[in-house]
């Protein structure tokens, strides 16, 4: 049973302006939160899911076509369909944080592997690759760059250090090295001291950045003329990479945007769901087709 709260829900699927009969790309289906509302509002709409997860899949409806793959390669499962909405919640599922057993938060002792897939392959990179092969260097600056963590070489030392007397396993053999390598305030602060390496960590291992700039690229080349792409973003980074996208669509005169300024959680939908409070909503409208696009 999902314990996932979708974030921002009612404000992504008005920003959409949908008809009755649209096909919306859900690239990160998660607990199927937003399509599950827009099949509420609009019985005839199409979906198609896609989710990295594939323990994401877990009804069957046959309204919506899912595909077990990275938002990245969405233009394999579309080919040359075109679509009216796309979606992209980005960051973590609160299931996959409490339910999925693969390392993604430092209140659990879980196999250090934080990965999207549900069952990863030989041939993909796990976070206990990260920290037991990296380098000093590179480990500092992920950590630094994709966690915005100032302690950043201090950890990267202290990763360092620990795994020449043992390997690093679990969830908390890292917890347990982060908090030795930072000063004892920092651990007291309001944010736990993990939080930013565990995101660097994670965005390194599945290319997070790097997969959605070419998830944008290649959703806006999907979306019909009129139809319209709503991000939800949950750090600086993606909201950055967000941003930066749409205002070269615009500046391009590709797209319009529909909100000036981002989105955000009212009071209400904070108080009930603490997740939504980082959570900045963008949404862009494209009104010219490439050259030989209809």
């Amino acid at each position: 049973m999902s314990v996932h709260r979708t974030v921002l829900l009612n404000e992504t699927i008005d920003g959409l302006d949908l008809r009755p009969d649209s096909v919306v790309l859900d690239c990160t289906f998660g607990g199927g939160g937003h399509s599950a509302e827009i099949l509420k509002r609009f019985s005839k709409a199409k979906i198609i899911a896609l989710d990295q997860d594939k323990g994401a899949w877990r009804e069957n409806d046959r309204k919506i076509s899912f595909f077990n793959v990275n938002f990245r390669d969405l233009d394999k499962v579309l080919k040359n369909e075109k679509v009216d909405g796309i979606i992209f919640d980005l960051g973590l599922s609160s299931d996959q944080l409490e339910n999925s057993g693969r390392g993604f938060s430092f209140m659990k002792d879980e196999p250090l592997l934080m990965t999207m897939k549900e069952n990863p392959g030989p041939e993909d990179v796990t976070a206990y690759d990260v920290v037991n092969t990296w380098d000093e260097k590179n480990l500092a600056d992920i950590i630094y760059g994709y966690g915005e963590e100032r302690f950043s070489r201090r950890i990267a030392k202290g990763i360092v250090e620990a795994r020449k007397k043992a390997e690093i396993k679990t969830t908390f053999d890292l917890v347990k090295i982060i908090a030795e390598a930072v000063p004892a305030a920092y651990r007291r602060g309001r944010l736990h001291f993990a939080t930013r390496t565990f995101q660097a960590i994670r965005i390194a291992v599945n290319d997070e950045l790097g997969a959605l700039q070419e998830g944008l690229e290649k959703g806006f080349e999907a979306l019909k003329v009129g139809g319209r792409m709503a991000v939800i973003s949950f750090h600086s980074l993606e909201d950055r990479i967000v941003k930066n996208f749409y205002k070269v669509r615009t500046k391009e005169k590709k797209a319009i945007l529909i909100n000036k300024k981002p989105v955000l959680a009212n009071k209400e939908e904070l108080k009930n769901n603490p997740r939504a409070r980082s959570a900045k909503l963008r949404v862009l409208e494209k009104i010219t087709a490439a050259a030989g696009q209809v």
